[in-house]
């Protein structure tokens, strides 16, 4: 909204209002809003949390210092959401369809885990939400992401945009958008693309039309069904793995701020033409928008480690860790970045694949043998450490010390092929 109010007052010459047309100027304040809003506001939503006995069921699975944790208030994920989305409605061109998506996103699965935790509390039901109502929910996201980017005019890229071309004069606008100069002629096209970025290959695209190139001339429309049925998968996942990494403190929060980091990064070079051309990857036009969103969740997920780093005194609950899982999802398919996931998100991925790995096993084993037999003490991964006696701070910073590790590999990717 204030970028509209400054637009305006730019128009009219006020010193200063010039500085809102820069998405770097727009970011830094995004992220110093978030951070503020999560540190000062938070403690006052976690009093709040308390005064309503809104706190944490915990089952005692043997693990070191669970059952301190009992009462801890839970749902503080409503910080996370609020840190973001004000800071984003304040600074963000709304207009933006990558920006509403973003925002649709949060408050989507935000009122998911909302109702998942409203019934685990005062229902004093541990199961939450059913798992096909869960499932249901991310798959009518996955929908909606993925017909708007098929549908809407403005979700369009531009593939190895050159700044060589000869005869062609530019000049840069709001950090590395192009805007013509009078009397030049622009050669490139903007157009709908099924195509996205896969790591470690010289030609780093893969089009999503050749899964379907059988369809002949319906293969584009082939090709889009396929991207929409893989939009709803890769929501579900890396919003379901965010969620169960939520199991000690500041573990699922650092590890998001990283991955936003990365995300943001990435966000920042393809939606800059001069930065997309040196790194021969394609441009997407208006995704610059998307650094600001990005700041903010940055922001909101430091902020919030205030209070939720060893010893928690808040936890996010399902409001807070699928909301991140759904927002890194959701803004990675954007940027067309999906298939950096299995990298990028490998905290999330190997916490994923533990806990299906211990199920199946489980039950194959119970199957064959009359008993059920583990691959690890206890899943999700990080409680199979617990269980070896790491102390929880260990483990937490040695996970965000590999999801650093990962962030830079996925980073390296656009250059390395």
């Amino acid at each position: 909204m204030l970028y509209y109010l400054f637009r305006y007052l730019n128009q009219l010459d006020f010193p200063g209002a010039g500085m809102f047309e820069y998405i770097s100027f727009r970011s830094a304040l995004a992220i110093m809003t978030s951070l503020f809003i999560a540190t000062v506001f938070g403690k006052k939503i976690i009093l709040l949390l308390q005064k309503q006995q809104i706190g944490e069921i915990v089952r005692d699975l043997g693990l070191a210092g669970q059952m301190e944790k009992k009462g801890t208030p839970t749902m503080g994920g409503i910080i996370i959401i609020i840190s973001i989305l004000i800071p984003v409605l304040l600074f963000a061109k709304l207009d933006n369809v990558y920006i509403l998506l973003m925002i649709i996103t949060t408050i989507w699965l935000g009122f998911i885990g909302f109702i998942d935790d409203y019934i685990k509390v005062f229902k004093k039901d541990k199961a939450g939400l059913s798992g096909k109502l869960k499932v249901a929910g991310q798959i009518g996201l996955g929908l909606i992401v993925g017909l708007t980017l098929y549908i809407n005019d403005d979700v369009v890229v531009r593939e190895k945009t050159s700044m060589s071309e000869i005869g062609i004069q530019t000049e840069l606008v709001d950090e590395g958008f192009i805007s013509q100069a009078p009397g030049t002629t622009r050669l490139t096209t903007d157009e709908k693309s099924t195509k996205t970025t896969i790591p470690f290959f010289k030609n780093n695209e893969f089009d999503y039309e050749s899964l379907v190139a059988f369809g002949g001339e319906y293969a584009p429309m082939l090709a889009w069904l396929v991207f929409i049925i893989i939009t709803i998968f890769i929501v579900t996942a890396v919003s379901n793995g965010a969620n169960i990494t939520d199991g000690l403190d500041g573990l699922a929060t650092g590890s998001s701020a990283i991955i936003g980091a990365t995300l943001g990064i990435l966000a920042y070079v393809s939606g800059h033409v001069v930065y997309a051309d040196y790194l021969n990857i394609m441009y997407i036009p208006n995704s610059g928008e998307l650094v600001i969103f990005i700041a903010a969740f940055i922001g909101a997920t430091i902020g919030f480690m205030w209070y939720n780093s060893y010893p928690a005194q808040v936890f996010m609950g399902d409001t807070g860790s699928l909301s991140l899982g759904g927002i890194i999802a959701v803004f990675a398919i954007i940027i067309h970045k999906e298939l950096l996931i299995p990298v990028l998100c490998g905290i999330f991925l190997v916490e994923n694949i533990s806990v299906m790995m211990q199920v199946s096993w489980f039950k194959y084993t119970r199957k064959k043998y009359g008993e059920g037999r583990r691959i690890f003490k206890m899943a999700p991964l990080h409680h199979h450490y617990q269980m070896k006696g790491y102390p929880e701070p260990k483990i937490v910073t040695r996970f965000w010390i590999i999801g650093i590790f990962l962030a830079i590999i996925t980073i390296v990717t656009l250059k390395i092929r």
